[in-house]
């Protein structure tokens, strides 16, 4: 996978030293605040998009495997959204992403860092999208099989962007459920697509989809290298 680069612990140590040097030019006694640096085995970094219909899941997927504490700007549902945003499979969603969200996670041993980027659901923050989804090495997308035409503004997007994506599932409690082929031909997925089942709220089940993101992408940039090379 074509990743950029991140710095090396040599730099952060550096960083520190001279974070050092201006406290104690400033007064011994104001303390900096705590900062999470990037592990020194990070070599390679991507960004990731979440993207996917209101109320899929994507805050919590994000805050169920990010390392460090999630970044959430999210808003009270007000009056304003009623006959706006379907509450009708989320009755006690109470806020909603107005933003985005953003989280860290380590893949391959700790060599890899993803960043990941959520994206609000509701097709009115479009542009909002758009320039969230600039410079993604590709994009999770979540489904509810209760709502599979919210996951297609998205799809739409990520289609006229030439971003990669993967489809997990999010397996809310009593979503019905549907064989693949209904599910890709509802999705109007490609068949190298990869369609996968996740619960947002699991740790080690959102993990698993984001890997096959991953795997995914790493086949799709091969496959471009060697057709680039014909």
């Amino acid at each position: 996978m074509d990743f950029a680069p991140w710095s090396d612990g040599a730099d952060r140590t550096n960083r520190t030293n001279r974070t050092d040097e201006s406290a104690g030019a400033e007064g011994a006694d104001r303390a900096d605040p705590p900062v999470t640096y990037v592990p020194a085995t990070v070599t390679r970094s991507a960004k990731i998009v979440v993207a996917g219909g209101f109320g899929v899941g994507k805050t919590t997927l994000i805050g169920s495997v990010s390392e460090v504490r999630p970044l959430r700007m999210e808003e009270p549902i007000t009056q304003a959204s009623a006959g706006v945003d379907d509450l009708r499979g989320t009755p006690h969603k109470t806020t909603t992403t107005v933003a985005m969200d953003f989280g860290r996670i380590h893949l391959a041993g700790g060599r890899l860092a993803l960043y990941l980027f959520g994206l609000p659901g509701q097709s009115r923050f479009q542009p909002l999208w758009e320039d969230l989804a600039e410079g993604a090495l590709g994009c999770l997308v979540l489904a509810d099989t209760r709502d599979l035409d919210a996951s297609h503004d998205a799809l739409g997007l990520l289609d006229g962007a030439g971003i990669p994506y993967a489809v997990a599932i999010n397996t809310f409690p009593g979503s019905p459920g549907y064989p693949e082929a209904e599910l890709r031909e509802a999705l109007a997925l490609e068949p190298a697509t990869p369609l996968t089942y996740c619960d947002a709220r699991d740790r080690t089940s959102s993990l698993h989809a984001l890997i096959t993101l991953t795997e995914y992408l790493s086949e799709h940039r091969s496959a471009a290298l060697l057709e680039s090379r014909r």
